[in-house]
């Protein structure tokens, strides 16, 4: 199977950004590397002082455990044994969560070569997205390479492109509908997931394409692997349910599925980057390069949120250290709390805005906010 995983930003060219030859553009960052290897060299040390591993962490493979038995648990029990609506609706409710689980604690610190540092644990673990409907091979150009690289960079992240639905940065056209994006865009992340599970991964394969990006498709053991797993899939979530269930019941449940885990995917990813708080830089068309250097630029473009919360440290894989992840998507998520004082205290020492929100609510609202300043017919 094809790997394609983005390692640790030492291997991260700061001159050069490119997206394995697969894209029609290339982007350099220019200013100086000190900040950048300060910083790694700093966390290298804090790692050889603490005696701490970066990847292969008990407590990981714990939490993978755990999360995979709730997935299990709850589809059994959903599938084969609810009875009344009063059962499948909680039962529904906990296994999308399960897949968040999924998503953001096992599937997303296996895509970037996070959870061991034998490559095919990190390739079995990565296929946990296969299994719950999307593509790990889309994936791992879509976020791994592109919104890694380009993070916030109006027409080179595809994840902050929606075209013409919302405008989430100021260097896209605005549309008048969009004045009230900032409401109605609940709506689109809670189809966010039925869009992708049967629409937005096939799109991308038969076109070979992401945005503007040219990505190669899937060829021999991958293109089987990714076609017997949308199989898989599909057999789950459809055609074991529905010789046990009326087809209504299965509609219903798959909806409310789609809805809560669309929800959650969504705003998590959207408060890191689609906040106040985070820089949109210009690139005119045509440039080669971005004014800022690579390390510089992702934690301008990128901020934390609810950082002294366990609770929601735990649950989210870390997501809420987002600038941490950035700097070093390879070091398990684990790690993150550890490493965000020496990240923060770097930051300072050379001038860069560390920017985090106190809490999940007060980054919904500075979401929120900047949606609205985005539809407003002012940020034209």
């Amino acid at each position: 199977m094809t790997e394609f995983t983005l390692r640790r930003p030492a291997s991260t060219p700061e001159n050069t950004a490119r997206t394995g030859g697969a894209s029609p553009r290339r982007l350099a960052f220019s200013g100086g590397t000190e900040f950048h290897q300060t910083v790694r060299q700093r966390v290298d040390c804090y790692f050889e002082q603490d005696g701490r591993r970066r990847r292969d962490l008990r407590a990981w493979y714990l939490k993978a455990a755990s999360i995979l038995l709730l997935f299990v648990t709850s589809y059994t029990l959903l599938v084969f044994f609810a009875s009344a609506w009063w059962q499948a609706v909680p039962l529904t409710i906990v296994l999308a969560l399960s897949v968040v689980g999924i998503g953001f604690n096992i599937m997303h610190d296996a895509g970037h070569g996070a959870v061991s540092r034998h490559r095919g644990i990190n390739a079995l673990m990565v296929h946990s997205l296969d299994i719950v409907g999307g593509s790990s091979y889309v994936w791992r150009w879509k976020h791994g390479v592109l919104h890694h690289r380009y993070a916030n960079i109006t027409g080179l992240d595809t994840d902050i492109a929606l075209g013409p639905l919302a405008r989430f940065t100021p260097h896209e056209p605005r549309y008048a509908h969009q004045r009230w994006q900032h409401w109605y865009v609940w709506l689109l992340y809670s189809v966010m997931v039925l869009k992708w599970q049967l629409h937005d991964d096939f799109r991308t394969l038969l076109r070979g394409k992401l945005g503007p990006h040219r990505i190669p498709r899937p060829r021999g053991a991958a293109l089987v692997w990714l076609i017997v797993c949308k199989l898989g899939f599909f057999t789950l979530a459809f055609i074991v349910p529905l010789a046990l269930h009326a087809f209504w019941t299965v509609a219903a449940a798959y909806l409310l599925f789609a809805v809560v885990l669309g929800l959650s995917l969504s705003v998590v990813f959207q408060l890191a980057h689609c906040v106040e708080e985070a820089a949109f830089p210009l690139v005119a068309e045509g440039a080669a390069s971005v004014d800022d250097a690579w390390a510089v630029h992702q934690v301008q473009a990128t901020v934390n949120f609810s950082r002294d919360n366990r609770f929601v440290t735990w649950v989210l894989g870390g997501l809420n250290y987002q600038i941490e992840h950035h700097l070093f998507p390879d070091i398990s998520h684990c790690n993150y709390p550890g490493i965000a004082g020496v990240v923060r205290d770097t930051c300072g020492e050379f001038g860069i805005a560390y920017k985090e929100h106190a809490s999940v609510w007060a980054g919904v609202c500075s979401h929120m906010r900047w949606l609205r300043r985005m539809g407003a017919p002012a940020a034209a």
